[in-house]
Order: structure tokens, then C-alpha cells, then sequence
């Protein structure tokens, strides 16, 4: 393995463990900021897949499983409060 998939992969690893507090509390961020983070985290990892760095890949198409989680998690945030404020407005 070169030193430079090593790094790759501890970076990707970090960005991961910085999106931890994100997933596990109520407070998320805007939907799209998830969506193309998560969308340019896959090319990274298509690219590192083209490039032989299969253990920077993976890290990196992780990354992308968490920034998706986190767009999955807010958009159903906002359907909940879209339902919320609907049923307001029928009482």
C-alpha cells in the first residue's frame, strides 16, 4: 500500500468521525449541502476505484453513506414539519 492511500483513507476516516455528532443529534444540515457532498464524496471514490486505492475508495464511499443518511435524515425533518404545520392548519 502507498503512503499516499494511507493518508487518503485517515482523511476520509476524519471527515466520518466529524459527521458522527450530526447523525446522532436533531440538528441537521441544509438538504442540498448533504446531497452534493455526498454526490462529489462518490466521484471521489469512483475516482480513487479508477486510480487502484481501493481502501481510500471505500473510506471515501462511506463518507458518501453518511452524508446520504444525513439527507435522508433532514428531508424527512422537513416532511415532518410540513405534516405538523398542515395538520395546524386544518384545526
Amino acid at each position: 500500500m502507498h503512503w499516499q492511500q494511507t493518508v487518503l483513507a485517515l482523511g476520509q476516516v476524519v471527515f466520518i468521525v466529524a459527521l458522527l455528532p450530526s447523525v446522532f443529534s436533531s440538528d441537521k444540515p441544509e438538504i442540498w449541502t448533504s446531497i452534493i457532498t455526498g454526490l462529489v464524496a462518490l466521484s471521489i471514490a469512483v475516482t480513487y476505484t479508477t486510480m487502484s486505492l481501493p481502501i481510500a475508495a471505500i473510506s471515501a464511499f462511506l463518507n458518501f453513506v453518511f452524508w446520504s443518511i444525513l439527507a435522508i435524515q433532514k428531508y424527512r425533518q422537513i416532511k415532518q414539519s410540513q405534516q405538523a404545520k398542515a395538520l395546524r392548519n386544518t384545526k
